[in-house]
């Protein structure tokens, strides 16, 4: 298992003898408007589920899901979390060789390495401001049986097009194309880029994250979608109650009221579009640091640096940022955040620029 998922306060807080909760994160990649109001009310009414052992498929979660994107149940399984399916899907497909669309999340190799699958990746690059290169990922899909491909991407936030992604299923119809759409709701007209309807791919599976969007990471829920014989393959090493109760009763509700889902989806694409205005204003003609356009809440940045030197100065100012090093195709150069409220993304933008000015003078 990779060391360096985001998100570790416990260790900064140990670092700098403080209690965890005065730690910021900014490590992760989670909506800073927080869950809706309704969540947190509903898990305390619905509290005495965890008394009950939950559906062993998580169905009813499904079927929620599948009504909301007008889909059939049997194309979509709900999991705990997408990294569950990361990990069970080469496995339970045959795979012998999968490519990797990167820098991507690292779970996608972690799980090859786990079940002793060869990989390999087609790297995109900071030149090309991330994106990925459709010519690559076709020459890579002709020697491999799987590719991953998040969209948006992790770290990087590059959008792939929809289009191109139907051109590289439609060309290689002996690869399975697992497209990763965990952020793609942050993303203005995300509906019209979404492949979670076009369950008329044999070789097509799509990842639907609830953990980024609702701001319920603790849950670990998730969802995997497409054709029907390929989610039965899946489904055959699925573990039973694998998803909680009190986690099903939540993902139930937020789907029994699908008119409430849109309009928490603008909101929080109407703030983070705004507040990354806000905070790419502030570190304007900084120098020593260079940021990514991407249409995410969260920001890869390149320094002139080590990362590691990097976040260990705006750890003092008790901000928890991700390195990026053990991002295959990254450099130790490359640091994440995500964008949180106007006032602590000030206080970023403000510890960066107290860093760099330090580097300088010193």
């Amino acid at each position: 298992m990779i060391q360096g998922h985001g998100g570790n306060k416990k260790k900064l807080a140990e670092q700098l003898s403080c209690p965890v909760e005065d730690i910021i994160d900014m490590s992760s990649n989670l909506n800073p408007l927080g869950p809706p109001e309704n969540i947190p009310r509903l898990i305390r009414e619905k509290l005495s589920a965890i008394h009950s052992l939950p559906e062993p498929d998580a169905a009813s979660m499904g079927e929620g899901f599948a009504r909301y994107h007008k889909i059939d149940p049997k194309n979509v399984i709900g999991g705990n979390g997408t990294t569950f399916f990361i990990y069970t899907i080469p496995k339970a497909l045959g795979t012998k060789k999968v490519g990797i669309a990167g820098p991507a999340y690292s779970d996608y190799k972690d799980a090859c390495i786990m079940h002793k699958i060869e990989y390999g990746h087609c790297l995109a690059t900071g030149e090309q401001n991330f994106q990925v290169d459709i010519d690559r990922i076709s020459a890579m899909a002709d020697d491999c049986d799987l590719v991953f491909l998040c969209n948006p991407n992790n770290p990087t936030g590059a959008l792939t097009p929809k289009d191109k992604i139907v051109y590289l299923i439609e060309k290689h119809p002996n690869t399975c194309f697992v497209v990763d759409e965990s952020y793609l709701p942050f993303v203005d007209n995300a509906q019209d880029i979404s492949l979670v309807s076009n369950t008329n791919y044999p070789n097509l599976l799509v990842l639907s994250s609830m953990s980024k969007i609702f701001r319920i990471p603790g849950l670990r829920t998730g969802f995997l979608s497409g054709d029907s014989t390929l989610i039965e393959k899946v489904m055959e090493y699925y573990q039973p109650w694998s998803v909680n109760s009190l986690a099903q009763e939540v993902i139930k509700d937020i789907f029994a009221n699908p008119d409430a889902i849109e309009p928490f989806y603008e909101k929080t694409r109407a703030y983070i579009k705004k507040e990354k205005q806000v905070f790419t204003q502030a570190l304007k003609g900084v120098k020593g640091i260079s940021l990514f356009e991407a249409p995410t809440y969260f920001i890869l940045a390149e320094l002139e640096q080590t990362a590691d030197n990097f976040c260990r100065a705006i750890g003092r100012d008790k901000i928890l940022i991700r390195d990026c090093g053990n991002f295959h195709g990254l450099s130790h150069r490359f640091v994440r955040f995500s964008l949180k409220t106007r006032q602590i993304n000030l206080a970023l933008a403000g510890s960066i620029k107290k860093s760099l000015c330090e580097r300088v003078h010193a």
